[in-house]
C-alpha cells in the first residue's frame, strides 16, 4: 500500500466527490479546477449552474443527484468494489502524478498490489501461440521478481499477460463500468484477479457499457499506471500502438517483442523499434532497464495537482471572457499561448476556460493545449 499518500476522505466528500465527476461536461481537468477554486465538490456543485451560464451553456447540465451517487455507492459495494479517491493510500502513485488523472477510481481487489513496481503488457486480441506464450512468460517472471502487472483484460495478449501473474499480483483495467466485464469470456478471470493478490479498476459509472471511444481512455490509465509498456504483439493499426504512443508522452519506457517481418501481427512492434523502443527478448531485458526507476522517491502525497490561484485577481468581465473566446478556435493552442495573446492574468484565463468547460464549448487535448467547440444555434 502507498504510505505516502494522504488521509481518506469522509463518506459525506466521497459522495459529493462522486456527484461532481459524474456530472456532464466535468472531466478530469475542470474537477482539479473546481475543487482548487471552490475548497470542495459540494461548494462546487452549487457552484455549477452560475459557472455553466457564464460560459454561454445553451442549457444548464443537469448535475448528478445524492440520490444517484448513493445509488452508484451501492451499487459499488453490492459488487464487492469501493471509490478510491486520488491522494487516498489506494489511488496509484505513479497515475496520480499524470496531468489530469482520474480524480476517482472504483477498486475491486487488494490496494497492496498498487505498492508494487508496476510494468504494462499489451498486445493483439488476436495473438498467435508464440505470442501468446510469450506474454504470459515475461508476466510470470516480472511478476516473481516483484513487479505488478498491468493490462487491459482484452482477449489475446492481455489476457496472458494477467494469466501469467495472476499469482504475483495484476491489474486489469476496465473500459467501462466494473460491473460491465468484457469479453465475457474473462469473467471467470477478472474474479480471480480480484479475488487474490491484484485489483481490477475503472474510471467510468456503474451500469457504463463500453464502447470504442472508451478503450483509448482505458489504454490512458494502463500506461500511466506503469514504469514502461511492453507491446508484445500489434499490428500497423491496433489499439496497443495508442496505448504505446500513450506510455511515450507520459514519458514512461516503451519495449517491443520482435516478429517475423511476414507476421502482419508484428509489423507494428518492429516499426516500434525502428523509432527506438526497447527490444525484449527476455524478461531481464525489461528489468535491466526499469530497476533503475523503481528506487525513485515516492510522488508527494497531495489530493491534486498545484492549482491555478483563482483568489489573487478580480474575477473576470464579459469583455475578458469575449478576448479568450476570440483567441480560441478549433486548433489547439497552448494556454500560455493565450495568457500571452490577451494579457489577462493567469487565473482570470483559467477561470473563463473553466466556465468553457462546463458548458461544453471547450476540447482539452494532450500537453496542455485547448480548442473551442463550436455550439449549434
Amino acid at each position: 500500500m502507498n504510505k505516502t499518500a494522504g488521509p481518506r476522505l469522509s463518506d459525506r466528500q466521497r459522495l459529493n466527490w462522486l456527484r461532481l465527476i459524474r456530472t456532464p461536461n466535468v472531466g478530469p481537468a475542470s474537477f482539479r479546477d473546481l475543487i482548487n477554486r471552490f475548497g470542495s465538490a459540494e461548494t462546487a456543485i452549487e457552484m455549477l449552474p452560475e459557472l455553466m451560464i457564464s460560459g454561454g451553456a445553451n442549457r444548464i447540465a443537469r448535475i448528478s443527484s445524492v440520490n444517484e451517487a448513493e445509488a452508484e455507492m451501492e451499487m459499488a459495494r453490492r459488487h464487492g468494489a469501493r471509490f478510491v479517491c486520488i491522494g487516498e493510500p489506494d489511488y496509484p502513485p505513479l497515475l496520480r502524478k499524470l496531468d489530469n488523472p482520474p480524480p476517482l477510481l472504483a477498486i475491486k481487489g487488494t490496494g497492496a498490489v498498487f505498492g508494487l513496481p508496476a510494468a504494462a503488457i499489451v498486445g493483439a486480441r488476436n495473438a498467435s501461440l508464440a505470442g501468446i506464450k510469450m506474454a504470459r512468460s515475461l508476466a510470470a517472471e516480472l511478476g516473481r521478481e516483484g513487479y505488478s502487472i498491468v493490462s487491459g483484460l482484452a482477449r489475446g495478449i492481455d489476457t496472458a499477460a494477467h494469466q501469467g501473474s495472476l499469482a504475483t499480483g495484476t491489474v486489469g483495467v476496465f473500459a467501462g463500468g466494473l460491473d460491465k466485464p468484457y469479453p465475457p469470456e474473462n469473467i471467470g478471470l477478472m474474479e480471480g484477479i480480484a479475488a487474490g493478490a491484484g485489483a481490477i479498476v475503472s474510471e467510468m459509472p456503474f451500469g457504463w457499457e463500453p464502447r470504442a471511444q472508451d478503450f483509448p481512455r482505458r489504454n490512458r490509465i494502463v500506461a500511466g499506471m506503469t514504469l514502461g509498456l511492453v507491446v508484445v504483439e500489434a499490428a500497423k493499426r491496433s489499439g496497443s500502438l495508442i496505448s504505446a504512443r500513450l506510455a511515450g508522452e507520459m514519458g514512461r519506457l516503451v519495449f517491443a517483442v520482435p516478429g517475423s517481418p511476414l507476421d502482419p501481427r508484428a509489423a507494428g512492434t518492429n516499426g516500434l523499434l525502428k523509432d527506438g523502443a526497447i527490444l525484449v527478448t527476455e524478461a531481464s531485458d525489461v528489468m535491466s532497464a526499469l530497476s533503475p526507476l523503481t528506487g525513485a522517491p515516492s510522488p508527494l502525497a497531495l489530493s491534486l495537482d498545484e492549482p491555478p490561484d483563482f483568489s489573487v485577481t478580480p474575477p473576470p468581465g464579459d469583455n475578458d471572457r469575449d478576448r479568450v473566446v476570440e483567441a480560441l478556435g478549433p486548433v489547439p493552442v497552448g494556454v500560455d499561448e493565450i495568457i500571452r495573446h490577451t494579457g489577462l492574468h493567469p487565473s482570470q484565463v483559467f477561470m473563463i476556460l473553466l466556465e468553457l468547460d462546463l458548458a461544453g464549448r471547450l476540447e482539452r487535448h494532450s500537453g496542455g493545449a485547448v480548442s473551442l467547440v463550436l455550439l449549434d444555434p
